[in-house]
């Protein structure tokens, strides 16, 4: 079985789901579909350091690009 990976958003959103709205880590795993210590340990690296807690992977940083430069040619259409 492969092993799911997440996006930086992703474990940014669900860090804030338990840090900033309060909610449980079992209900923030239920809502999420990610086990409960996971989430632990997601917000346990980002509580150590918020500047480096979930590096963007190489996917990730090249989607960023396109969506950046997909949205400067819908400007410059428009």
């Amino acid at each position: 079985m492969e092993r799911r990976k997440f996006t930086r958003e992703f474990k940014l959103e669900a860090v804030c789901l338990i840090k900033d709205r309060g909610v449980s880590y079992v209900q923030a795993s239920q809502d999420l579909g990610v086990h409960t210590s996971q989430l632990r340990d997601w917000v346990k690296k980002f509580a150590d350091d918020p500047q480096h807690a979930f590096p963007a992977g190489p996917d990730e940083a090249g989607a960023a690009r396109d969506r950046a430069a997909q949205a400067r040619s819908c400007q410059a259409e428009g």
